[in-house]
């Protein structure tokens, strides 16, 4: 056997000094045990392991031991027991030297610089799970007698519906959308609706994890074309422009709302995007609409080639923060009658209700707006003048088990604000459903079956 370089420290070899010459003139084997001594005040656990295999290695005619069985969730280092195989078992007087060191008292320099050079049994806690950030509900909110138009109510029933394609262009180029603020608007207001818009084209789940508002856009990218081609999924703000003059006053018409969009595009801040363009007339809480609250909060049309120039798609939608919450930021808001005995509304997502409902019916216009812009392509019934588009057909429905007064399911959080899809740099928004050509029936990103 070859010699056995001690691994002691100088601090050991002091507690060994009282000890005869005879003992320190021991044999190899011996020399092997205490070296053996030595890992055993370093770990007990090695030390018996290391001894249960001397012993079993003695009784089997030197096979060598079997692999100890391995711990769950655990990772254990074994120490080599080749210095301590040797032949018989150890006498009494090499149990006592044992005794003798093991009660010795080693410094705890020389405790923190072996715990340093071998591995101990480490036992891998998984973190505990993280309570959840919402909550699933499904209130029941009576519809207020005019919502966002006056079609009628489907409630997702495929068997009343015969959505049908009449051969009309869709927006199936990226979407430029031209925004033209119409009255006093806030900043953080014209943020939080930027950011809505910006959400459609983020599809990166990180910045917006599902369900996201671009999950609830990619309805709207089923809807094709006479080619085959679908409704682009890209979608960006190409301009802006701020009318803070009330330039055609504080109540403007159907009409008028084509004026204001020829007086961006002849001053110049917008051009005349004909192919990929749409123009987007937002109207301040102080700005009254025709038909604004009594039977609609917002309509998409055309503008006539006399009175701009081209023909563009537009839309239009005000914010009824004052003039009619409960009918046009439903279900933020519930009408008078409801009040006392009736359900609450909802807490809005982003704390003001006016722009959170307008949100909703943004969202319902830009869709029917790329699946009909021209009042020629994708809607039911045969009055062009009033067609059924894929927004009218799920007013009201907002998540799985909506109708017959029932938003559906929404999510709510700690704060009680209920939303149903999330946004960049951590929006979240209330959007209702929209017409699957898929399904057959109204489909949302947060549906639950």
């Amino acid at each position: 056997m070859a010699a056995v370089t001690s691994p002691f420290p100088s601090q050991l070899l002091h507690h060994l000094t009282p000890l005869s010459q005879s003992t320190l003139s021991l044999s190899h084997s011996l020399a092997g045990t205490v070296v053996l001594v030595y890992k055993v005040i370093k770990s007990p656990y090695i030390f018996l392991t290391s001894l249960a295999h001397q012993t079993s290695f003695n009784s089997q005619n030197n096979s060598p031991p079997s692999p100890t069985p391995p711990y769950e969730n655990t990772q254990i280092t074994k120490m080599s027991t080749n210095s301590a195989a040797g032949g018989g078992l150890m006498p009494s007087s090499l149990l006592l030297l044992i005794i003798i060191i093991i009660t010795a008292q080693v410094p705890s320099n020389n405790a923190a610089s072996s715990s340093a050079q071998n591995t101990t049994l480490q036992v891998q806690v998984p973190p505990a799970a993280a309570p959840p950030q919402y909550s699933y509900v499904n209130p029941k909110l009576e519809l207020p007698p005019k919502t966002l138009s006056a079609s009628k109510k489907f409630e997702g029933s495929s068997d009343l519906v015969h959505l049908r394609y009449h051969m009309g262009p869709v927006l199936s180029s990226p979407i430029n959308i031209y925004l033209i603020w119409y009255g006093n608007w806030a900043a953080s207001h014209q943020l939080l609706i930027k950011d809505f818009l910006l959400s459609i084209s983020t599809t990166n789940h990180r910045a917006a994890p599902s369900p996201s508002v671009a999950d609830w856009w990619r309805t709207v990218s089923l809807y094709t074309d006479q080619t085959g081609s679908n409704i682009s999924r890209s979608v960006l703000i190409a301009g802006e422009y701020s009318d803070r003059r009330y330039s055609l006053g504080t109540h403007l018409t159907r009409l008028s709302m084509q004026q204001v969009i020829a007086a961006a595009v002849r001053s110049k801040p917008f051009p005349v995007d004909h192919k990929n363009g749409i123009y987007l007339i937002l109207t301040s809480v102080d700005v009254t609409v025709q038909d604004f609250c009594r039977a609609v909060c917002g309509f998409h049309y055309f503008t006539f080639p006399s009175m701009v120039g081209y023909t563009l798609p537009y839309a239009w939608i005000g914010n009824s923060g004052k003039q009619c919450p409960e009918v046009c930021a439903y279900p933020f808001a519930v009408p008078g009658y409801m009040g006392g005995g009736g359900p609450g509304e909802l807490m809005p997502p982003n704390a003001d209700v006016g722009v959170d409902g307008m949100i909703s019916v943004i969202g319902h216009e830009l869709a029917e707006l790329a699946s009909n812009p021209l009042v020629n392509a994708w809607y039911a019934g045969e009055d062009p003048t009033a067609p059924t588009e894929i927004g009218d057909l799920c007013e009201g429905l907002y998540g799985t088990g909506g109708g017959g007064g029932y938003i559906g399911q929404v999510m709510r959080d700690r704060e009680g604000r209920t939303y149903n899809v999330n946004g960049r740099r951590g929006r979240k928004f209330l959007v209702q459903w929209l017409w699957s050509p898929i399904l057959k029936a109204c489909a949302g990103p947060n549906a639950m079956d």
